[in-house]
Order: structure tokens, then C-alpha cells, then sequence
């Protein structure tokens, strides 16, 4: 299920170009319509999307899978806008290249991501991170999923809450920093770089959870580290929120395989906001 392809470059578009929606111009350059399947509550992109569109765009146009790439988030992006991806392969280097992707709505530079990609070959491997204890993904409740959430990119992933609280519970107390989620895209698609990019997003859950509130949080950037992409119906969402001070929040995310594979690492600064929404509905994210 890990798949790449090495040095080639053409235009078949792959379940992750057509997961974002993405549409080559020209060489170098793409387009991507700003659905409602890839905005978060907010209204706006979902900075995962973002970073996951850029990733399969520079993998595209390199011919090489992604080592790391992290995105600055300038502006939003609305609902019903569109976004023009800019690629400029600035290395290719003999076995990795040094990559930049802006993306523009009008005249409104709205994410860069600049990343690695490349593959070398070594015969030493290891993997010294440890997978949490959690039940297994048929054990835990579905996470609620909010009014605003619905039809978003939040209800195209099965999630449910591993180590989490339903924000119904919250007590308005401090946890542990510590939390996790089950998450899985139904149809069960190759598991790619810019699938990680997606469930790497979410440190500002694990904000809500570590202050026990209704609270959570814009990104203002997100780094995507590749570990090992193994085929696994689930993956965990293990979150590790560090600190909240002076407005910001920040955090690390590991990504686990149902067989604690690590496959990649996410971290996140944001900037912390009180949630005035209404509680959570019944509906359930599926």
C-alpha cells in the first residue's frame, strides 16, 4: 500500500489528487476549488487539507515521496473560493529534493509549504518510539460531531475517542496533556504522506482535551515528519500538548498503525481560542 513512484513525472491522478481535488494547469502549476469536503468548522480550509494538497502536488511534480514538509499558514481560505498551487522543485538532488509550494486566492497569499522528498537506500532501520495503550478501535465511542462540522472534512474520517473526553464531559479542569483518537477514511484508500498531513491536524483537539474546556485553536504552521507508511485500516492520533502560554498553544502529534507501526509525527503551534458554539449533537463523525 506504500507506494511511490521514483523519477517520473506525469499527469495520472492518483486517489490522493482527487481526494483535494486537485487539477493540474500546466506543469508546476494546479488548482484547487475550496469545497465544503475540505473545510473545517470554521468555514475555512482545514490546514490539514492544505498541507496535504501541497505534499501530493511537490510529490507530482518531483517523482519522490516525502521525507518532511511543513506549512506557514498566512490567510484563510473561504468555502467557494479557489486556490492556485505554485510548485518549484528548487534542488533535485541525486536522491532528494528541496521543494516550495505557495498557494494564492486571487491576490492573497493563503499557505507555503516547503518539504523534502526523496528516498535513499540503507539497510538500517529502527524505531524507538512506544505506541500508547488504548483499546482497540471497536472498544471506543464515536467522537461527536458538531453542527457546523457537518458535510466537512471531519465527516469524511471515521474517528473515535481512544484516550478523549466527549467535550459534553469536559469538567473544566486541566488533564493530562496526553489524549488519542481512532481515525480511519472510509473506502480504505492508500495510505499516503498527504493522508498523515490530514490526521496530523489536530493539536487543537488536544488543546480542548489538556485544558478540559471548550477551547481549541487556528494553526499557524504544521510539520509533517514520514516514518514508515504501512498499510493499516486504522490509525491512532496520539496527542501530546506541551505548553499553552501567552495565547499559543503548542504540541506534538505520533501517528500509529493498528500494530504500532509509527508512521509519521506532526507538531503545531496555534493559537488558542473559547469555543461559543452550542454543545455537540447526537450526530456521530463517520
Amino acid at each position: 500500500m506504500a507506494s511511490f513512484r521514483t523519477e517520473q513525472k506525469d499527469d495520472d491522478v492518483t486517489d490522493g489528487l482527487a481526494f483535494f481535488g486537485l487539477e493540474r494547469i500546466s506543469r508546476n502549476r494546479w488548482r484547487m476549488p475550496v469545497v465544503r469536503q475540505l473545510i473545517s468548522g470554521t468555514g475555512a480550509l482545514f490546514g490539514g487539507a492544505g498541507l496535504g494538497a501541497a505534499i501530493e502536488i511537490a510529490e507530482a511534480e518531483s517523482g519522490r515521496p516525502t521525507i518532511w514538509a511543513t506549512a506557514q499558514y498566512l490567510n484563510y481560505a473561504p468555502e467557494g473560493s479557489e486556490l492556485i498551487l505554485d510548485v518549484n522543485e528548487v534542488v533535485h538532488g541525486n536522491q532528494v529534493s528541496q521543494v516550495r509550494v505557495i498557494a494564492r486566492s486571487d491576490d492573497r497569499e493563503i499557505l507555503t509549504v516547503v518539504g523534502a522528498y526523496g528516498m535513499r537506500p540503507l539497510d538500517t532501520a529502527g524505531q524507538w518510539a512506544q505506541m500508547p495503550a488504548v483499546p482497540p478501535p471497536h472498544e471506543c465511542p464515536p467522537r461527536p460531531l458538531m453542527d457546523q462540522h457537518q458535510g466537512t472534512i471531519s465527516s469524511r474520517m471515521d474517528m473515535r475517542l481512544a484516550n478523549a473526553r466527549p467535550m459534553t464531559e469536559f469538567p473544566s479542569t486541566p488533564g493530562t496533556g496526553n489524549s488519542a483518537l481512532w481515525t480511519r477514511f472510509p473506502g480504505r484508500p492508500e495510505l499516503k504522506a498527504s493522508g498523515l498531513a490530514v490526521i496530523g491536524d489536530f493539536v487543537p483537539f488536544g488543546i480542548s482535551q489538556a485544558l478540559g474546556m471548550r477551547a481549541g485553536g487556528n494553526s499557524i504552521d504544521n510539520t509533517l515528519r514520514v516514518a514508515n507508511l504501512v498499510d493499516s485500516e486504522w490509525m491512532l492520533i496520539d496527542i501530546r500538548i506541551h505548553a499553552v502560554n501567552n495565547g499559543f498553544g503548542h504540541g506534538l502529534v505520533h501517528l500509529w498503525s493498528e500494530d504500532g507501526v509509527l508512521l509519521g509525527t506532526a507538531s503545531q503551534s496555534t493559537m488558542v481560542r473559547h469555543w461559543q458554539e452550542q454543545p455537540p449533537t447526537t450526530q456521530e463523525v463517520k
